[in-house]
């Protein structure tokens, strides 16, 4: 038995070493036939996009670099730290910090409602599911300062409007992100939790939402990080926040007090995505 075992396993061991490839050095040589032309595919494609792409934008080359230089001395500029307006600097960011974390609260209660509607494995109601993601596209393809703006037409300037216009951008992001951890989950096991006599919403809170939980860490981080990235940028249009105090400094030429207000920015973006990292790992 063994040895029959053996005489079929021997000439497909040498059929297998008859199919290596060894280069110069004696190793075997790894060979992916598709996976080279779809790199080459990849790059002539970037290629060709990118010729295209500067044909329309009609870029002046020359006066691009003689301008690189100078892109050195303005970081070096900011590296000249001047923490003589730090009690300025506080107050932005702090109220940056508010809108960012506000807008993200709001959002992931709204998000979490109407992603359960979104998800098809759920209500099982498809017209509405389609209505419900076909209008939060519409969202998202809006970009968060026009909403913002719009915000600031409607509400005035102030962090109102900030947080008004985030968390319609935000809102529309989490409904997308969270119904399709939603759908991750396999139909038998809320099918077996309804034939118990469970209604939609105990499926939802006791089955659906703990198992697809972790995911939504993963998003809330991702996004918490966005929102507080968009909101140094949309306190340059009124929204108020560290992204006035920035663009206001650099604009004053006061490149130290700009620089301070920077590493904020990042030093708090760098602790918060270690903080998601570590909640994640404590829910696994």
């Amino acid at each position: 038995m063994i040895a029959d075992e053996l005489s079929v396993k021997m000439p497909e061991t040498l059929k297998v070493k008859e199919m290596l490839v060894y280069d110069k050095k004696g190793k075997i040589s790894v060979r992916c036939k598709n996976g080279n032309k779809f790199t080459a595919c990849f790059f002539i494609g970037v290629v060709i996009c990118t010729l295209i792409s500067f044909l329309f934008l009609d870029v002046d080359w020359l006066k691009l670099i003689s301008r690189v230089p100078s892109i050195g001395e303005v970081f070096i500029k900011l590296l000249e730290l001047d923490f003589s307006k730090m009690d300025l600097i506080g107050e932005a960011f702090t109220k940056t910090v508010s809108i960012a974390l506000l807008s993200t609260i709001y959002s992931i209660i709204l998000g979490l409602i109407f992603g359960m509607i979104a998800a098809e494995n759920i209500f099982r109601i498809h017209i509405l599911s389609v209505m419900v993601k076909s209008f939060f596209t519409f969202l998202r393809a809006v970009p968060t300062p026009v909403w913002v703006l719009l915000m600031l037409v409607c509400m005035g300037f102030g962090p109102s409007a900030g947080i008004a216009g985030l968390c319609v951008h935000t809102t529309a992001f989490f409904t997308k992100s969270f119904s399709q951890s939603f759908e991750d989950i396999p139909y038998e096991t809320i099918e077996a939790l309804e034939v118990t006599g469970a209604n939609k919403i105990t499926v939802f809170t006791n089955a659906v939402l703990p198992t697809a939980f972790s995911q939504l860490i993963a998003w809330i981080g991702m996004r918490f990080e966005i929102n507080f990235s968009e909101c140094a940028i949309l306190g340059m249009v009124g929204a108020g926040g560290i992204g006035f105090v920035i663009s206001s400094n650099i604009q004053a030429y006061e490149y130290g007090t700009a620089g301070v207000a920077i590493i904020c920015v990042f030093l708090f973006a760098v602790v918060i995505e270690r903080l998601f990292v570590k909640i994640k790992e404590k829910i696994k």
